[in-house]
């Protein structure tokens, strides 16, 4: 019997001075579904950050913290619906106010 395992891709990084207020990519685009992303604000700016590659705002994330999705925990089995982000899914940010050191990170797992 062979089961679907997942793994972490590589964490991506967007140092502070490549924050401004036009959306920069955190990362690659998704290669494979992710089940689960974090992303953590480690500088002293407030962020937006969105998972289309910037072409909506998606969610506020104020400094020196961080936001968590677990999606796959929603499936439904009956189904099996992978609910899941997609292929192509681009996380980007950009600052609502500038951050002057530290970085966001990505952690997907897929």
């Amino acid at each position: 019997m062979t089961a679907a395992l997942a793994s972490f891709r590589a964490l991506s990084s967007l140092a502070f001075g490549s924050i401004s207020g036009t959306y920069a990519n955190l990362g690659t685009a998704l290669t494979r579904p992710a089940r689960a992303f974090k992303i953590t604000n480690n500088t002293e700016g407030d962020i937006i950050y969105s998972t289309n590659g910037g072409t909506t705002d998606h969610d506020f994330l104020p400094a020196g913290s961080f936001v968590l999705w677990d999606v796959q925990s929603n499936i439904n089995p009956q189904f099996d619906d992978k609910f899941v982000f997609p292929i192509g899914a681009q996380f980007a940010v950009r600052q609502v106010t500038a951050p002057v050191s530290g970085a966001v990170y990505l952690t997907v797992l897929q």
